[in-house]
């Protein structure tokens, strides 16, 4: 198929677009900068945003199918950024998608759009609930979400799919930022560090992106949850991902009832006065490191007819040999 990747400058939309070449469909990117992939066999690039109807318009001319990731992922900044890009744009390409003709939709959602700060324990994909979401990326993503399947027909078929906790080589956010605050002795472990958690290697998250589209006929309507379905204790996966840059694992420990509090009134600082960066600590992310999120893969696994092909140590040993490559070139 010509499938249409929104958001392929990211680090996920990148590893989407490859896997989707190497699937043998020809590839389209679209987003607000180069994505960094035109020129490779099968990918040309488009630059506009998802806000623009004139350009999500042309972009979407000759195309079969589009996988959509463009969206501000942050946990922090002007609410009304995250409804015009998460929500208006999502509103914007299905109803450019109707227009044209172009009859399928991989939307790239979040487990967060499910969940309002309780353990998940082996939970599937629950339904997308803007009232319990935390945070106004969480909250925005679930309204899309349910945007998105709410125009899911025979003419337009739409899937969900919520990749949970995506890291690997070369990702500035989850791993970057774990080893940035670790080497600066800034990450602790919340609590006693015990809560399971799942993550997904961001090889099996792209490959479970291609395996919805190419059953989106059997599966449409529907949303899934996409892990390695290895959970771990938090401070085990900490620790892997300090030892594979070379830094120290977390030392010292905080209180998760404290790391909330101090979130909450971060986030309210930041919303008066945002920082450069991201804030040091939400409620959000104080709930992610403290509470048990994993979730069951079966129905995933069964009707995307998709496995993982890396594991979480394998994924670990990579990233290892990219610390390293990333070393002796300096």
């Amino acid at each position: 198929m010509r499938v249409l990747v929104t958001g392929a400058s990211g680090f996920l939309g990148g590893a989407v677009v490859r896997d989707l070449v190497s699937a043998g469909h020809e590839v389209r990117t679209f987003q607000r900068r180069p994505s960094g992939l035109a020129g490779e066999p099968g990918i040309t690039d488009v630059l506009g945003s998802v806000t623009d109807a004139a350009a999500v318009t042309s972009a979407l001319d000759g195309i079969d199918a589009v996988v959509h990731l463009a969206a501000k992922v942050s946990l922090a900044g002007d609410p009304a950024e995250f409804e015009a890009v998460n929500v208006g744009g999502t509103r914007t390409l299905v109803e450019a998608m109707r227009t044209a003709g172009v009859g399928r939709l991989v939307f790239v959602s979040s487990p967060s759009v499910a969940h309002s700060g309780s353990s998940i324990v082996g939970d599937g994909a629950l339904p997308a609930d803007p009232a319990s979401a935390l945070g106004d990326y969480a909250r925005t993503k679930a309204r899309a979400e349910l945007l998105a399947l709410a125009a899911d027909s025979a003419e337009l078929r739409v899937v969900a799919v919520r990749p949970h906790l995506v890291w690997g080589p070369g990702d500035t956010q989850l791993v970057g930022r774990i080893v940035e605050r670790a080497r600066a002795g800034r990450l602790p472990l919340l609590g006693h560090g015990a809560a399971l958690i799942d993550t997904t290697y961001v090889d099996n998250a792209a490959s479970a992106m291609t395996a919805a589209l190419t059953h989106i006929d059997e599966v449409h309507g529907r949303s899934y949850v996409v892990t390695n379905g290895e959970p771990r204790p938090v401070a085990e996966m900490l620790a892997g991902i300090c030892a594979a840059a070379g830094v120290a694992a977390p030392r010292w420990s905080v209180p998760a009832s404290v790391a909330r509090t101090a979130g909450g009134l971060v986030e309210a600082a930041w919303r008066v006065r945002p920082g450069i960066d991201e804030p040091p600590m939400t409620r959000f992310l104080a709930e992610q490191l403290s509470t048990a999120h994993w979730f069951d893969q079966r129905a995933t696994r069964a009707e995307l007819h998709w496995t993982p092909s890396v594991t979480l140590d394998e994924g670990l040993e990579r990233l290892t040999a990219h610390y390293a490559a990333a070393s002796a070139a300096r």
